[in-house]
């Protein structure tokens, strides 16, 4: 006992040293986010404008007013698919008919053995670009074509069936990129692994698509230009290196169900030169053409404006992808388009635009973070890990004290094999470690500080409790110091690599204070401490403890369910976070300010005389777990997450303070009634 009360002094030491490193490290991550990546840009999806204006009573000049709507709400750039026929078609710039419509045209016989696919060119000025272009993506399939008019209107057949020529994708339209460009917009490129690789044809059209201004494509489809499987890379590599020499980059989209299949590997390929793009989706857009009221219609566009804020304050999103489509309205017997409703969300009466622009960003071409790393930081790593080993050790030794020095020990042999193995899995595990225990060990503690004060009850009850949450939250601060070093990569900032285990982190703190609160809090022999976890376990279940149970296990599902970016809240409740969010400017958690913060704090003021009070301090481990998952959400800027701890503390006070007022209200009112209602 004797050298593990020394080892923990020096374990302490450890985490403290831990923690200076650490602390520069944070502050270089602080100026990636803040010295670089400030450009935000709006993408539309020139396609669906296409299929828009197929319903319209004049295709072009649709088109043509609504670029110069998007131009004058924001909207500086235009998304390019790779071109098919049935996109040139949309365009007007060809009609395709199958063998059977064909001979109808011509008034031949129909001919039984041929499933063709016939092109009418409807622009004489267009052929000389586009006959070439379809004529060699069919060629490079191995499909015969060959030419073909009618009426003096120039064209060709293709020899494969109408249905799956349609399919075929080539080059982008260079009509439309032209067009596009001429008007001031930049262009974004949606590029597929449909078409097989070509390393000299890839080349030529990255130096064409970089003459036009092409800065960044987005991958359209499940795999990426070039993938073929996760050993054969020879393609990918090609891709990358084509890539760099273009200085041509990379949007990864954000929440997608399953990530596109070499996106990171060819994203490390090109230095990393990616940003995060979020996706404003066609049945998005489609609520904004539903049967509303004018009231209605104005909360679902200010829903939008908040959630394309909120996407680039509160998760690096530095490009915003706008989808829409025209819907059939049988109520009121019209085609209807929802691009007049984004406008309004872009730049009307409180755009996201103008408030994006308020935060310090500006429009224009997405650029990727210049991640800040200098060389020192290995080193400083080196201390964080016996830091955060040395916090997990101190942890583990609030339950069994006799372990602290050969828990550090055996923690930094088993991590430095962890580390030999795979330097992901380390720096999580050990992340994830901290992050736990952290919380854990500042409401341990905060407990042990509440029992003593049973001895000496002396100074202000109020001022007590204010300080205990303030250095509560502080301890638990270490955790987040450590994560944010630990995980300190450009990777985990656009969410190519994911922080596991955030259940962990919510729900293992909480049942670590438990346990020792029930067993360890109290001064007992390990064979007492036994007994009384076999009273615990063989105690008679009533009826009361079964609800009891059922509704601890709803809130524990509740508690869950909101956890993480799969969480789900209510109507009612988002109503409220975007009240906050636009009231404040950044949103602070629920569950901290409103709940465990409160408590925590009524909790420290009763305890001077309330045994069970420690039940109300037991609850504040939610909000202390809250604090540091606030940061482990690692795609958030770190000034963000900052000031939403800073609110979540500030109104949680204020709060904890009006509930330390109620209980004496309510006292004093009993002692001064009950007296007279029992006489």
């Amino acid at each position: 006992m004797k050298w593990n009360q020394l080892a923990r002094k020096g374990l302490w030491w450890l985490v403290i040293l831990g923690v200076l490193a650490s602390i520069p490290i944070a502050y270089e991550r602080y100026q990636t986010e803040q010295q670089s990546g400030r450009k935000v840009e709006f993408v539309m999806d020139y396609r669906d404008l296409l299929e828009i204006s197929d319903m319209q009573t004049n295709p072009r000049k649709f088109v043509s007013d609504q670029l110069v709507k998007l131009k004058q709400h924001g909207v500086g750039s235009m998304a390019v698919y790779e071109a098919t026929l049935n996109e040139l078609k949309l365009s007007r710039r060809i009609e395709v008919f199958s063998s059977r419509d064909a001979s109808v045209l011509m008034q031949v016989p129909f001919s039984p053995g041929e499933n063709f696919t016939y092109v009418l060119f409807t622009e004489t000025d267009s052929q000389p670009q586009l006959q070439p272009l379809i004529e060699r993506t069919f060629h490079d399939l191995g499909v015969r074509t060959r030419s073909w008019s009618f009426n003096h209107q120039p064209g060709m057949i293709i020899e494969m069936a109408m249905d799956e020529a349609m399919l075929k994708t080539m080059d982008p339209d260079p009509i439309t990129l032209q067009m596009l460009k001429d008007e001031g917009f930049s262009i974004v490129v949606r590029m597929s692994n449909r078409r097989p690789f070509n390393t000299n044809q890839m080349d030529a059209l990255l130096a064409q698509l970089r003459k036009l201004g092409v800065k960044r494509f987005i991958v359209d489809g499940e795999t990426v230009p070039g993938f073929v499987s996760e050993k054969d890379t020879t393609n990918l590599d090609k891709m990358g290196e084509l890539m760099r020499k273009h200085r041509i980059g990379l949007a990864v989209i954000e929440l997608q169900k399953t990530e596109q299949k070499g996106f990171a590997g060819l994203a490390k390929r090109i230095h990393h030169n990616v940003v995060r793009l979020h996706s404003f989706t066609e049945t998005d857009a489609q609520k904004l053409t539903e049967n509303l009221s004018e009231e209605e219609l104005k909360g679902r566009i200010q829903g939008v404006s908040d959630r394309f804020v909120l996407a680039v304050k509160d998760r690096n999103i530095r490009m915003v992808f706008l989808n829409a489509r025209a819907v059939k309205n049988l109520d009121k017997g019209q085609i209807l388009h929802p691009l007049d409703a984004i406008y309004a969300a872009l730049d009307g009466p409180d755009g996201a635009i103008p408030r994006i622009q308020a935060s310090g960003y500006s429009m224009g071409q997405a650029e990727a973070f210049q991640y800040v790393y200098s060389s020192w930081q290995n080193i400083a790593k080196v201390l964080v890990w016996a830091g955060a080993v040395a916090l997990i050790a101190l942890t583990i030794a609030y339950f069994v004290p006799e372990l602290a020095l050969a828990l550090f020990l055996l923690g930094m042999l088993g991590s430095a094999g962890l580390l030999v193995l795979n330097t992901s899995l380390f720096a999580q595990a050990l992340a994830l470690g901290a992050g736990t225990c952290a919380p854990t060990l500042a409401i341990m503690m905060a407990i042990r500080t509440c029992r003593e004060k049973w001895d000496r009850p002396e100074g202000s009850r109020i001022g007590f409790a204010l300080l205990l949450l303030l250095r509560t939250t502080l301890v638990s601060a270490i955790g987040i110091l450590f994560i944010v070093s630990l995980l300190n990569q450009i990777t985990y900032m656009l969410v190519l690599q994911q922080f596991r285990g955030v259940s962990v982190l919510h729900l293992a703190p909480i049942a670590l204070a438990g346990l020792y609160w029930l067993l360890f809090s109290e001064r007992m022999t390990y064979k007492e401490r036994v007994l009384r976890g076999r009273q615990i376990l063989t105690s008679n279940i009533s009826v009361l403890w079964v609800i009891a149970a059922v509704i601890i296990a709803a809130a524990g599902f509740y508690y869950l369910s909101r956890t993480g970016n799969e969480g789900q809240a209510s109507s009612l409740e988002r109503y409220f976070r975007s009240f906050l969010e636009n009231t404040l400017g950044v949103r602070p958690r629920t569950k901290e300010f409103l709940i465990s913060h409160p408590i925590f704090i009524l909790g420290a003021y009763l305890s001077y005389k309330y045994r069970s009070a420690l039940l109300l301090i037991l609850a504040g481990v939610i909000g202390q777990a809250s604090v540091v998952d606030t940061f482990a959400h690692l795609h958030t800027p770190l000034m963000i997450s900052s000031i939403r701890v800073v609110y979540g503390l500030a109104f949680g006070t204020l709060i904890g303070i009006g509930f330390i007022a109620v209980w004496e209200i309510v006292v004093r009112s009993w002692r001064r009634w009950a007296p007279r209602l029992n006489a």
